[in-house]
């Protein structure tokens, strides 16, 4: 078993919290805000299964799937986050085509609704590409 298929199983677990944060009773405020931060709907549910299946799929099959997996996802999640962070919405969700921008914002609250992406994509991201050997 390969490092990189391990941080795919962690990208799973991940994940599939990331699902639940709604169906947790206290994270959420009375408007519906995660840890009173940023909402989740449906589609960032599914976004977020989704993606943890692939991540499981990925460290089952193969060192290179593992790769491919973290390369790819890392960079739509990093691309997502930075997008939410300049305009307040993300794609993956298709929330830049459904809403209007809101423009940029350099407030603790955008870091922070956004950083999940940003982290979550940027380490993907760095793990796949520094990583090439099946270590």
């Amino acid at each position: 078993m390969t490092r990189l298929r391990y941080i795919c199983f962690g990208y799973f677990v991940a994940l599939m919290i990331a699902a639940s944060v709604n169906y947790i009773p206290g994270l959420t405020d009375d408007e519906g805000l995660a840890f009173g931060i940023f909402a989740l709907d449906l589609y960032d549910d599914a976004l977020h299964v989704a993606s943890a299946l692939w991540a499981l799929i990925a460290g089952l099959v193969s060192h290179r799937a593992a790769r491919t997996f973290l390369i790819l996802f890392g960079a739509a999640y990093l691309g997502d986050g930075v997008f939410g962070f300049f305009t307040g919405w993300g794609y993956l969700d298709l929330g830049i085509f459904t809403n209007e921008s809101l423009g940029m914002d350099w407030s603790l609250p955008r870091l922070f609704a956004n950083l999940p992406h940003l982290a979550l994509g940027g380490f993907a991201l760095w793990a796949g590409v520094t990583e090439t050997g099946g270590k």
